[in-house]
């Protein structure tokens, strides 16, 4: 709840103590703003949920409830009953002003929430193969994973963002066997990249850089032999490439942890052993599996195939593990749409290491369609090939990207417009969001002022709606946190920068006499402040100068 909504409450309850000796928890106190702006600012059906207790009519109740408020201490003007025993309370002005001074103390950390223990949460996105670029479905994962760590450090949770770096595998093996060709085409062999490689041009440019640092010493060599040499340059070359990438998109990760290191540090062979001991696993037809239907899985998984090799989700189950281990209370997996049925066999999996269920989440990232001149947008006009991150950064800049990658709930499917999120006007939402605080910003460098010592003077409506609005942005953004919904953040900035424009189309603020000018200039700073806090939580510029 905002300060004022917290204020309403504490008062209330207070108030029902004093009528009725009646102790009410907080939670069970309900205050809405009505939907009329007559009925008031804030609104309780406190006196109808008493009646279950006390009975009697809540007309009654609530005049009672009304004759003990302390109007002063919780900021209220007045008090009305209405309808069936609804309270609609109307704020004194003074009260609500008062939040523009706790904005402007504040600054920065306005909507920082400190919590005493906080959760400690581990945050898996992205995770992208290091065999090639990155598209369209990874830059939303990159987005919303960005977004949301920011969110819920702001709302106070610890949190570490990692990378799970796919190094072991099939996949890579391909990678280097791909690129070896392309060095040794370098070196004017005549060699094929394999039918079941990857072709992107990419290999082609870090076999040049391969051949720079090398030249052709490695032309000679056993194929076989010389593998593991080009596993090693290409892995690392393309998870540089990976991180540069994100890094030009505002991402970066606390953690990356490679999948090979898993096996390396013999921590697979041991969380198998663990599931074996502990009586999870049982052997048919020469396969072992995993009893995850004990977990509401709806069948068994198998963990090594009846000829040896292990399943994909037995390095993931030693990863998770690992990540337990390492102290995380809570661990978040956001994962691509095609990984859906791939949630209760893992979590599955956690519980029978011993962990609770909600000790992991997995919410999952649908695809994105990129729509350009009315067509869907899917290949590079550098490149001929599928459009990669770096394409949509030059169509539309990282700030239109992040903006409208995090606009939606993750588990839904959209199309970004291009056209629209690289448009200059009003119609583009983020620019609209980036204009409000650009246009504060020229306000406040045309006007010199010193913080007044009270706000008397903003009594104004769009005044109250504003400043209501932004009382609203700390709870908003633990909201935003604890549902992990970024897009939440996005809808605020929408209401924010629309409320904003309403003040300033009725409110005269620079040519204003004093002290309401200065009080005005205040309102302004603190809604900036505002604006900037919420557009840093999605990871997106708040530009002074447009």
């Amino acid at each position: 709840m905002n300060i004022i909504e917290q204020a309403l409450k504490n008062e209330l309850q207070h108030a029902v103590k004093q009528a009725f000796s009646l102790e009410l928890p907080l939670e069970d106190i309900i205050i809405e703003v009505p939907k009329l702006k007559e009925h008031g600012d804030y609104s309780s059906n406190i006196a109808m949920r008493l009646v279950k207790i006390l009975k009697g009519n809540p007309r009654a109740l609530a005049q009672t409830l009304i004759d003990a408020i302390d109007f002063k201490a919780a900021g209220i003007k007045s008090a009305e009953i209405a309808g069936a025993g609804f309270i609609n309370l109307k704020m004194d002005e003074l009260f609500l002003s008062a939040m523009i001074g706790t904005i402007l103390k504040a600054d920065s950390s306005y909507g920082q929430t400190v919590q005493e223990n906080p959760l400690w949460y581990n945050i898996e996105y992205v995770s992208a193969n290091p065999t090639g670029d990155l598209h369209p479905g990874h830059a939303r994962g990159a987005a919303i994973g960005d977004s949301l760590t920011r969110i819920m450090s702001k709302a106070g949770f610890k949190v570490t963002r990692e990378y799970y770096l796919n190094d072991a595998g099939n996949q890579i093996n391909n990678m280097a066997r791909s690129l070896q060709a392309r060095y040794l085409q370098s070196c004017g062999i005549d060699i094929e990249v394999p039918e079941d490689g990857y072709h992107g041009k990419d290999l082609i440019e870090i076999a040049a850089d391969l051949k720079a640092e090398v030249g052709e010493s490695y032309k000679d060599f056993d194929l076989k032999e010389s593998l593991p040499l080009f596993r090693k340059f290409g892995l690392l070359a393309e998870t540089d490439k990976l991180k540069e990438d994100l890094k030009k998109f505002r991402v970066e990760f606390d953690v990356w942890t490679s999948e090979q290191s898993l096996y390396d540090l013999g921590l697979v062979n041991k969380t198998l052993d663990t599931l074996i001991a502990n009586g999870h696993t049982y052997t048919s037809e020469g396969a072992l599996f995993l009893k995850t239907t004990d977990y509401e899985d709806d069948k068994d998984r198998v963990l090594i195939k009846s000829d040896g090799s292990y399943t994909y989700i037995l390095p993931d189950i030693a990863y998770h593990l690992n990540k337990k281990q390492r102290g995380y209370d809570r661990l978040v997996n956001l994962l691509g749409a095609d990984h859906h049925g791939y949630i209760h066999r893992l979590q599955a999996a956690f519980q029978a290491l011993g962990y609770a269920k909600e000790d992991l989440s997995v919410d999952i990232i649908q695809m994105a369609r990129m729509i350009k001149d009315g067509e869907e947008f899917k290949l590079s006009k550098r490149t001929g090939k599928a459009v990669a991150l770096k394409d949509l950064i030059d169509e539309a800049g990282v700030d239109a990207l992040r903006y409208y990658f995090v606009s939606r709930a993750s588990d839904t499917h959209m199309d970004l417009d291009l056209d629209m999120a690289a448009k200059q006007s009003s119609e583009n939402p983020v620019y609209y969001a980036q204009y409000a605080h650009a246009r504060m910003c020229s306000i406040l460098r045309q006007g010199e002022w010193t913080i007044p010592s009270s706000f008397e003077c903003i009594i104004h409506e769009k005044e109250i709606e504003l400043i209501k609005l932004m009382a609203d942005f700390p709870q908003m953004i633990m909201d935003a946190a604890e549902s992990r919904a970024p897009h939440k953040v996005c809808l605020y900035i929408q209401k924010l920068a629309a409320a904003f424009h309403a003040f300033y189309s009725e409110c005269v603020v620079l040519k204003e006499e004093e002290p309401l000018r200065s009080q005005r200039l205040a309102l302004v700073k603190a809604t900036q402040i505002t604006m900037r806090n919420a557009l840093e939580c999605i990871g997106v510029a708040a530009l002074e100068k447009m």
